[in-house]
């Protein structure tokens, strides 16, 4: 039988404060008589109310009800109250019930930079129940599962990923049970923003229109700008350099020349040049005319028309100039002629160099197999042969064997040699021929940084001595049939005006090869050290071509040359070689893509070799890295008479504007007087960086107390403002030690500055042309050039070789170039012999094929 609703009694709990929820009928439960003033959480609540239930006669219901908090339950049936015998109830809740008021770890206070992570460490106050953790900010609910940069860990501390603008405020932990609700110290975070430095404005213009002046750069710390208490920029805001404007030059007028003879026109002429100065960077030019023409004859001589035996006596001069035109075609022709024959034999021919001496090959001895350790003997016979040069060979066996793993024997037992001679004389005539020459006139008029030869198809070598400088002309470079007188010469910065503009710096000599515009078949090399630290991040290097008009272009920009270019460069730590197939001056300049940029400088002290006098010099020399400002400041020092005290240093030297100092310590004052007025003495940031001058150098001079001092003991420190530092200890006497001359003992680079024909390269030039052959063509099993070159560790340039005729060519053309004339030519036979070519007789030299 079904209970209609509402005839059983409805729950009704009673707190123990006499709190009450009771229900009329209908199951309807109410609040008799609250607390005024109470909370509502702390009010007893159902947790679980009876559900309506059918009962059947003589069976028992079950009737299921939770209130919370409550000690006591009270059930009505149909207004009455039941008996507490006729129901059972079960206490679950607990009557110490409490959460206590301080919280054991409170956040604090927090200051973090933007996108900083926040930890705020909260721990509730002890309760039963435990309490519950919530995050206020600004009294505003913290949801995690609105805003994914936040969450609340187990143990209740608040994290934020990232620290935002909008994350600056005050947050309050929050912890509640049944019984109360605590909240902890608000704690304050202050997300801040650190300056950052906007990049710089452009150059202003120079503050001097003509000569030396300033100009300036800027830049704020608005990127981002300082926020909430954030650091400001470190640094300057304003850079300035040195700047120098050419003035203008106005020209002017030479002297007038001298009066011509007088003419058929009864007039004589002069003329004059705007040349005295010519004008330049924007001056005007000469006002007035350069030619001036009078009559010669005051007036008395006027001339007439041409008479008929006139025109006569020209018609008869103009046929005598062409019958005497048509026979200089005519031995044009036949000197060409005979000249297409030469090539068939160059060895006997002393036209091609007149500087070719016959060369002698005795027979090898049996035991010694090898081609390449022959002897030339003087005292035999001299034999000749037609083509390249090729020894023979006095014995029956027609041909030199080379051992198996030796393809290259060392050639310092002997080598076949080409002797080229050119006096001092001749080099003098040489240097005067070419400066007649416009483009010449800039060419050093001494011998000692320039060297000359002639050479023909057969190649070879240019070298200025203990420079690192040198000029490799490869077999064949130059076309079969023609001779060409070439030269190398060395330039100093100051003599040619290279134009630098911006950050950039001169980092190798100024090198001039040629004539300009020479005819040549295959590209030749040339080889310069510099004084960068090559570093792709860091650089930005390009070769600078100087054209006959005296302008300077890029020619190759490294990193990115094209293989089909007609420049190309092989640059490694100290030195640069560049492929090209045209003749002119070089230069090799760099541009700092950041302050991580160093040049390299050599630091040398120098000091009088003998000290006559009570002051006593000490000279530190900033120099490039390289061999020819060695060179210089060596011969300089020869004349004055100084001797290294020291060995050399090297600084790196950075692209920060800052400038580099020098200083002096820690001189004995009982027996040394410095006369130096200030503490250190300082090189500008910009004359050592635009590398216009080779060299720098500071002078400290030293005062003896007495005469008798020869010992001297000190420090000399040279450094860059926030860079690289060097510090020299100077422990010496200065009437007898040497011990530091022989450091700069200037190394012989291999006999003469020219060398022609086979004598310049350390390959044999039939084993050359048998390796060329046999690597060329391309091998599936890998035993090519390709292969080669990867042995070489030139296989970064692979693309560069394979857009020429014969790549094996380039490759041994580097090879020679980077290693005379101390190359190990054993270490090139093992890898040219690792490649595996099956030919036996692949480097084999026979009488018939000379």
């Amino acid at each position: 039988m079904a209970v209609r609703p509402g005839l059983w009694p409805a729950l009704l709990g009673i707190a123990l404060a006499s709190w009450l929820h009771r229900s009329g009928a209908q199951q309807s439960a109410t609040v008799a008589n609250p607390v005024p003033g109470a909370n509502p959480d702390l009010l007893p609540h159902f947790l679980v109310e009876p559900e309506d239930v059918y009962i059947v006669k003589n069976k028992p219901v079950l009737l299921v009800c939770k209130a919370l908090p409550a000690t006591q339950i009270f059930f009505k049936c149909n207004g009455e109250w039941v008996r507490q015998v006729d129901h059972v109830i079960e206490r679950s809740t607990d009557d110490s019930s409490d959460l206590r008021k301080n919280f054991e770890q409170e956040p604090l206070a927090k200051e973090v930079s933007l996108e900083q992570g926040i930890v705020l460490p909260c721990r509730p106050p002890e309760g039963i129940p435990p309490a519950e953790v919530e995050w206020l900010r600004n009294e505003d609910l913290v949801d995690p599962s609105l805003d994914p940069n936040v969450y609340i860990t187990r143990e209740h501390s608040l994290v934020v990923r990232q620290a935002r603008l909008a994350d600056t405020a005050n947050y309050t932990c929050v912890a509640k049970n049944i019984v109360a609700r605590r909240r902890s110290a608000s704690a304050a975070v202050i997300v801040y923003v650190n300056g950052g430095w906007s990049t710089w404005t452009e150059w202003s213009v120079c503050s001097a229109s003509c000569g030396r002046g300033w100009q300036k750069r800027s830049r704020s710390c608005t990127n981002p700008a300082p926020l909430n208490g954030g650091a400001f920029c470190e640094g300057q805001n304003v850079q300035k350099t040195a700047c120098a404007t050419l003035c203008p030059v106005d020209g002017s007028w030479s002297p007038w020349s001298k009066w011509s003879a007088c003419g058929l026109d009864c007039t004589h002429w002069r003329s004059r040049e705007c040349s005295d100065p010519a004008p330049r960077n924007g001056g005007e030019e000469c006002r007035g005319t350069d030619l001036d023409t009078r009559n010669c004859t005051s007036d008395l001589c006027v001339h007439t028309a041409s008479r008929p035996e006139d025109v006569a006596l020209y018609v008869g001069l103009i046929a005598v100039a062409v019958c005497l035109l048509l026979l200089l075609l005519v031995l044009i022709l036949v000197y060409c002629r005979k000249k297409e024959g030469l090539d068939s034999d160059v060895a006997d021919s002393s036209i091609l160099t007149s500087g070719f001496q016959p060369v002698s090959i005795k027979p090898s001895k049996a035991d010694n197999p090898h081609l390449l350790t022959i002897q030339p003997d003087l005292s035999t016979t001299t034999t000749t042969c037609q083509g390249s040069l090729c020894p023979r060979q006095d014995g029956t066996s027609p041909k030199f064997q080379l051992a198996n793993g030796h393809l290259l024997s060392p050639l310092s037992g002997g080598r076949h040699t080409l002797h080229h001679s050119s006096p001092t004389s001749e080099a003098e005539d040489f240097v005067s021929r070419l400066s007649t020459q416009n483009y010449f006139r800039s060419l050093p008029r001494g011998t000692s940084n320039m060297t000359y030869g002639t050479f023909n198809f057969l190649g070879g070598r240019l070298m200025i001595p203990n420079t690192g400088i040198s000029l490799l002309i490869p077999p064949d470079a130059i076309p079969r049939g023609k001779i060409y007188e070439i030269y190398l010469t060395l330039h100093k910065p100051e003599d040619v005006r290279l134009p630098l503009a911006g950050c950039q710096t001169l980092l190798s000599p100024i090198v001039s090869c040629g004539p300009p515009g020479v005819l040549l078949t295959r590209p030749v090399i040339l080889a310069m050290d510099h004084c960068g630290e090559p570093c792709p991040e860091s650089w930005s290097l390009r070769l600078k071509k100087q054209s006959c008009e005296g302008s300077w272009e890029d020619v190759l920009h490294l990193g990115e040359e094209a293989p089909s270019h007609l420049y190309y460069c092989q640059l490694e730590a100290g030195a640069c070689y560049v492929f090209t197939e045209q003749l002119g001056r070089f230069a090799l300049v760099g541009e700092a893509l950041s302050v991580a940029a160093t040049k390299r400088l050599k630091l040398l002290l120098f000091a009088p070799v003998a000290c006559t006098s009570l002051e006593y010099n000490i000279r530190v020399y900033c120099l490039h890295d390289t061999h020819d400002a060695l060179k210089e400041v060596v011969q300089l020092e020869k004349q004055l008479g100084g001797q290294l005290i020291q060995e050399p240093r090297v600084l790196h030297f950075k692209d920060s504007y800052h400038n580099l100092r020098l200083s002096i310590h820690d001189v004995p004052s009982s027996l040394w007087k410095s006369k130096l007025l200030v503490s250190y003495q300082e090189i500008p940031f910009y004359h050592i960086w635009n590398g216009t001058q080779q060299y720098l150098h500071c002078a400290f001079t030293l005062e003896r107390v007495s005469p008798s001092t020869s010992d001297l003991a000190c420090k000399v420190w040279v450094w860059q403002v926030e860079g690289d530092g060097q510090s020299f200890n100077i422990n010496f006497n200065i009437t007898k030690d040497t011990r530091f001359a022989e450091l700069l003992a200037l190394e012989s680079e291999g006999g003469v500055p020219a060398l022609v024909g086979p004598s310049a390269f350390k390959i044999p030039f039939l084993i050359r042309q048998k390796i060329i052959t046999s690597l060329d063509p391309p091998c599936s099993r890998g035993a090519d050039w390709r292969t080669l070159a990867q042995k070489l560790h030139l296989d970064s340039h692979l693309s560069f070789f394979a857009s020429k005729p014969s790549p094996t060519a380039m490759i041994l053309n580097l090879w020679e170039a980077r290693h005379f004339p101390n190359g190990n030519l054993s270490q090139l036979a093992a890898a040219v012999a690792g490649l595996g070519q099956p030919d036996a007789g692949l480097f084999t030299v026979s009488e018939a094929e000379c």
